[in-house]
């Protein structure tokens, strides 16, 4: 059979090489030491004193808001504490000034009353001795002096202690709640300024200056972003695979040349479902962050699960597949020999160990410069080869 002219093929030299087995996951920017500050009343933003982006030191304030209405909420509070203090105050010294009055007129209508009584009583008694006045009578006038006591006495208790612990209990209570409502408007008025609590780095601001905003809507974010985690997201069948130490490679899209390095915190300790997949949520530290890596951002991470060190390798591209066998073709005296190999546990995209059929210093093909099929015992010229 007559064989095919020279193709011309890249190549590489069999080696001993380190090879890292990675497995790649989504992940998530989570800032360590995050600030979220909110409206603690509806308002407008009267101003705002930072843009994203910029440093920020502890203490600096970072947005003023218009204050107006926490400032009405101060003074109708103190308004009602001094009106229930008063009303506690009257309740405890018998009643109002009114009310007062209107006792001490009542009792001395009571005692006018009594006396009236006793001398009709005392009248018909000595009439009744004559024979002038019936027995009837003078029960009655004896029934009318008892009443007239009786309610004199009535309103003379009253008046020593007019009110108990049953009365004077409500009261107190709408002193104390009073009191709560006057220190959660002096806080709200103390809080409509918002401070940052941390230096950081400000990196989200949905408002605008001027705008209005309900009560606990987000304002701005700060963060410390060179102290970040990543929370990744591994696919079940990888889970398995990972432990606690192991070093973890982030690439963000938006930043192609940067890489940055951590190490697994934490290992998924459940399997969760995250949209159509089922993962393993697992925490990642990031060791080189130094502020260019932004929270909330999609990043990819790939984990090195196993390393093979000092292992006879080829460049994947090498290495092809026959049904369940591999092989490789290795250039012998300028033309193509079909060699069987075995490959080893290093594999990974770029790398394959391996274990048996070839040596160090062999020269393998890893592609022909066209689209020329490559064959046992073609010949081949090398236009480039790998170092």
């Amino acid at each position: 059979m007559a064989l095919r002219s020279t193709v011309a093929v890249h190549t590489a030299t069999v080696g001993y090489e380190d090879i890292a087995i990675p497995v790649s996951a989504n992940g998530i920017v989570q800032p360590l030491d995050d600030f979220q500050a909110h409206a603690v009343a509806p308002g407008a933003v009267k101003k705002l004193f930072v843009t994203v982006g910029e440093k920020v030191s502890k203490g600096q304030e970072l947005v003023r808001m218009d204050d107006s209405e926490a400032r009405k909420n101060v003074v109708a509070a103190q308004a009602s504490l001094q009106s229930s203090e008063s009303n506690l105050k009257n309740l405890q010294n018998g009643g109002t000034h009114g009310e007062l009055q209107t006792q001490t007129s009542d009792m001395s209508a009571a005692q006018v009353q009594e006396q009236q009584a006793a001398t009709s009583l005392s009248a018909l008694e000595a009439l009744q001795a004559k024979g002038a006045a019936s027995a009837n009578e003078v029960a009655t006038a004896k029934q009318r002096l008892s009443e007239s006591q009786a309610r004199l006495a009535t309103l003379q208790t009253h008046h020593s202690s007019p009110y108990g612990p049953n009365d004077i209990a409500p009261l107190q209570a709408q002193v104390a709640q009073a009191h709560a409502a006057l220190e959660a408007a002096q806080k709200a008025l103390a809080d409509i300024d918002i401070h940052s609590p941390m230096p950081g780095t400000v990196y989200y601001i949905p408002v605008a200056q001027y705008d209005f905003v309900a009560g606990g809507d987000t304002l701005l974010d700060v963060a410390d972003l060179t102290h970040i985690q990543i929370q990744a997201y591994f696919d079940e069948p990888e889970v398995g695979k990972l432990a606690d130490g192991q070093p973890v490679t982030i690439l963000w899209d938006a930043k192609p040349d940067r890489i940055w390095h951590g190490h697994i915190l934490q290992i998924p300790t459940t399997i969760i479902k995250y949209g159509t997949r089922y993962v393993g949520e697992c925490i990642i530290t990031v060791e080189d962050a130094n502020g260019d890596l932004l929270p909330n951002t999609n990043v990819t991470v790939k984990v090195i699960t196993q390393q093979r060190l000092h292992v006879l390798s080829v460049p994947r591209e090498a290495l092809h597949t026959d049904g369940p066998n591999n092989f490789i073709f290795k250039i012998v005296n300028g033309r193509l020999r079909k060699t069987p190999v075995q490959v080893g546990l290093g594999l990974n995209l770029t790398r394959a160990e391996i274990t048996q059929g070839l040596s160090e210093g062999d020269t393998v093909v890893t592609g022909a410069t066209t689209e020329a099929d490559l064959i046992d015992g073609l010949e081949v010229k090398v236009v480039k080869a790998q170092q």
